[in-house]
């Protein structure tokens, strides 16, 4: 069998195994992917509370990171977020160059499960690129699902972008979004004593998990296959191609950050936040996508995270995740028409929202737009699993507490901020303005006077996800954040 979870030399055996075809595309994509990969890790080592890092000093173009007695040194521009670093980048560590960014993790930190981390992420990246030697196309008339399946990258700060554990090739080309894959999923039967939520008892499977654990449950039956689905930027989660309804299935594969299982909390929450934030969001130009049904099997430690799936409303074919958009706004239109658009349909009334004491956690891939003529007209908010509530807020807007489940309420207003402002501005509005080729700071004056009426998201600095302290913390699901100075500050 496969080994799951390959290197980039693993990654190439199976191809040449498989997929001859891909051999010369992988082999030309892998130092790109190396790249991209250890810029990932620089951005890291340049602003994150990593473990052993003592110092950090630069000089004359170069940042020099003490580690103990190991000194990192590499280009300053090489760390620079949303950007491509220079072809052929090395970092030197205790006196060696390398560009290879697990070998550079084991030498940080030996022991721990990065280095394996990064070493797939950097191999499905190449995969990605070798199935891509060209963008793909935009679609003139899209289909369910065809935009998202137009990004290759994915996260676009996280080392561990492209990170798979447990898919082997023959996997990622099966089922990854980034080869334009239309799989269907399993639909297993549930004795009615056994199914934990909303509508039948039926639990959709996504194919991967169903041929794991399928064998351990004997009392599940395979009614047979769904109608066909295009997986999404999130690959566990699916748009029918008939336009139906999306389904977020349970996947037991670590990608990026965390193994993307549904919690009971999930099931349970749903559809009670997408009914309250229905009504909060009656006046905003922000729909949020209704989870309607939830359900999970009960085994024997109860509702299981392994076997469960949410149903969520769909956006229409043609709206645009946000990541997408800011990876490349001239793509779409004028960037200070876009960003003065964004500031009316997403960044404006998300901190009413949060004045209102709900934190979405708006990021570029939970959040898509409407683009009409050039234009951005309205936000399409998806998955609530992030999110979290203020309940003495709630109160003072008129609306009750519902019974949720989890880490979603909180009273402390800086938890409550943070969530936002990590994801809409410190990765949204970062990535965009980046990106947009123009001038910065008009852009982020566009931003600041669209939150006027809310001073601490424009003053406070930045909150940043330490994506790679929490892959080598004890805890990796515990939030750790890192702050950067707020660019807003200045036109306050």
């Amino acid at each position: 069998m496969p080994h799951p979870t390959a290197d980039p030399a693993g990654t190439r055996t199976q191809i040449a195994a498989t997929h001859p075809g891909l051999l010369d595309g992988y082999d030309t994509a892998l130092p790109a992917a190396r790249t991209a990969i250890l810029g990932r890790l620089l951005i890291a080592t340049e602003t994150e509370p990593l473990p052993g890092l003592t110092s950090r000093h630069h000089h004359d173009g170069h940042t020099h990171v003490r580690f103990g007695d190991t000194v990192l040194t590499y280009p300053t521009s090489a760390a620079t977020p949303f950007t491509t670093p220079p072809p052929g980048l090395h970092v030197t560590v205790r006196g060696h160059r390398t560009d290879d960014p697990a070998h550079l993790a084991d030498t940080l930190w030996p022991g721990t499960h990065l280095a394996t981390e990064l070493a797939n992420s950097v191999a499905n990246l190449a995969l990605a690129h070798a199935a891509n030697p060209t963008p793909p196309p935009w679609p003139t008339h899209p289909q369910p699902g065809q935009i998202e399946q137009t990004h290759l990258d994915g996260h676009p700060l996280h080392p561990c972008c492209r990170t798979r554990t447990g898919m082997t090739v023959a996997d990622q080309l099966a089922y990854a979004p980034e080869h334009h894959t239309v799989i269907t999923l399993r639909r297993l039967r549930v004795p009615t004593h056994r199914w934990h939520g909303t509508g039948q008892p039926v639990l959709y499977a996504h194919p991967w998990q169903a041929t794991h654990l399928l064998d351990q449950y004997p009392w599940l039956t395979d009614d047979g296959p769904t109608t066909p689905v295009r997986p999404l930027m999130s690959l566990r989660t699916v748009a029918p191609l008939n336009g139906g309804p999306h389904i977020k299935t349970a996947v037991d594969i670590q990608m990026t950050s965390a193994v993307r299982t549904v919690s009971p909390a999930a099931v349970h929450n749903g559809p009670l936040l997408s009914a309250l934030l229905h009504d909060l969001t009656r006046d905003l130009p922000l729909d949020v996508l209704t989870e309607t049904q939830a359900g999970a099997v009960i085994t024997d430690h109860g509702p299981d995270r392994r076997l469960a799936h949410l149903i969520r409303q769909a956006p229409p074919p043609d709206a645009v995740p946000l990541g997408i958009l800011a990876d490349n706004p001239r793509r779409f239109g004028d960037p200070h028409q876009l960003i003065t658009d964004l500031g009316t349909v997403f960044f404006k009334p998300l901190a009413q929202l949060l004045h209102r004491g709900i934190a979405l956690e708006a990021h570029g891939q939970n959040s898509l737009v409407l683009l009409r003529h050039g234009r951005i007209t309205r936000t399409l908010y998806r998955d609530l699993g992030g999110v979290r509530v203020h309940p003495a807020r709630l109160h003072a807007a008129g609306h009750p507490m519902p019974p949720l489940h989890g880490d979603l309420p909180t009273d402390d207003d800086t938890e409550l901020r943070t969530k936002l402002a990590a994801a809409a501005l410190a990765t949204v509005a970062r990535q965009f303005i980046a990106n947009a080729d123009t001038d910065p700071d008009t852009l982020w004056q566009i931003t600041a006077t669209a939150l006027k009426d809310h001073p601490a998201l424009t003053t406070e600095p930045l909150p940043v996800k330490a994506t790679t302290a929490m892959r080598l913390a004890a805890d990796p699901l515990r939030d750790r954040w890192t702050h950067l100075p707020n660019p807003m500050a200045a036109h306050t």
